[in-house]
């Protein structure tokens, strides 16, 4: 059985079966609601009851206090219908954001590579192709565990239907686990996407700068290809952090990259070069080393993050500190359970 629910400010009327959260049944009609935690906890997809009936399923109650739940509030991550409805959401329009409904695709992982001692590539070959825009994620399913987990595609090529992810090791974590210790070349496996809002905003004309640290690399990488096989002339610059040069991967790519391309500038930094003795880049975190080749004035630029939460929180402060402010400042965090209970900073209220 399916209910119909209309999407306010939009105007547009979406199938939702029954049992379905109102987020998934939105993303899957290609229309995006903000959302981050998926998990009814971080209060980001919430929306506007004008007619109708939903459950609110694991709503906490911290995200959606009573009284919220009393004046039609809901989360769309986790309320289902109960009757064809009516909603409204807060929808950002955004220039450069294709229209792309979420699938469900299965592959074969075709090759696994051992990135650095914590970090595995993971190389699917899809059954069909999966339209995409460079910057957005996919949900893995984990076979066994009754869950997905989410990566970003960190895919080079311009093989739609070969995609590429790159998973650190979490230790205790489900889904890293998973793909470390058990997945085989050969495997079949399911994912569903495309999510996620972090794509470059070409229309902006401005100088492109990405930030990343540790696994955060995919999304930078994916954009980056992107922007030099179309031939983008802008300034574009990475500024990637790691620990140590065993962590820096595709180190060598970026070296390459940035001498056939006089618009790309390579910036590497190492926060623990203890041991390595031969280093003659950068030695501190991100933020300092993005602070040091821009002398603290990022004026001008497009900002795209991606990285442990530590890391986008510095680089936060020192690109305001640089004069660059929220309109220009993009990132993607994943947010699982637990980090969804922690305080997100006041001053960013979209990133």
């Amino acid at each position: 059985m399916a209910y119909e629910l209309t999407i306010e400010p939009l105007g547009v009327t979406i199938d939702v079966e029954e049992g379905q959260n109102i987020l998934d049944a939105a993303l899957r009609a290609g229309i995006y609601l903000p959302h981050a935690c998926c998990h009814g906890l971080c209060a980001t997809c919430k929306v506007q009851l004008l007619d109708g009936e939903i459950e609110h399923g694991d709503a906490s109650p911290f995200a959606l206090m009573d009284f919220e739940r009393e004046e039609g509030k809901a989360l769309a991550c986790c309320a289902t219908l109960c009757s064809d409805a009516t909603l409204e959401a807060e929808i950002d329009e955004e220039p450069d954001a294709e229209t792309i409904p979420v699938r469900d695709l299965e592959g074969t992982v075709v090759r696994l590579e051992q990135l650095t001692p914590t970090v595995k590539g993971v190389f699917i070959q899809l059954d069909e192709p999966l339209r995409f825009q460079a910057g957005q994620y996919i949900n893995l399913q984990i076979p066994g565990a009754g869950c997905s987990r989410a990566f970003s595609i960190g895919s080079a090529g311009s093989d739609p239907s070969l995609i590429e992810l790159n998973v650190r090791i979490v230790p205790g974590g489900v889904g890293t686990t998973y793909v470390h210790e058990q997945l085989q070349a050969g495997d079949r496996v399911t994912i569903s996407g495309p999510y996620g809002r972090f794509f470059v905003r070409k229309s902006a004309r401005l100088p492109l700068l990405f930030l990343a640290g540790g696994s955060g690399l995919s999304s930078p990488r994916a954009m980056i290809h992107e922007l030099l096989r179309e031939e983008c002339a802008l300034p574009i610059t990475l500024v990637y952090g790691q620990r140590n040069r065993q962590e820096l991967y595709y180190h060598d790519e970026f070296l390459d990259l940035a001498r056939r391309h006089p618009n790309f500038a390579y910036v590497p930094a190492l926060s623990d070069a203890a041991q390595d003795a031969g280093w003659d880049g950068f030695r501190g975190y991100v933020h300092e080393a993005a602070r040091a080749h821009f002398d603290n004035d990022f004026r001008g630029h497009k900002a795209y993050l991606c990285g442990p939460p530590p890391m986008i929180e510095a680089s936060l402060a020192t690109l305001m500190q640089g004069r660059l402010y929220e309109r220009d400042i993009h990132t993607e965090k994943f947010i699982s359970a637990a980090d969804a209970q922690q305080v997100r900073s006041p001053l960013f209220k979209r990133i």
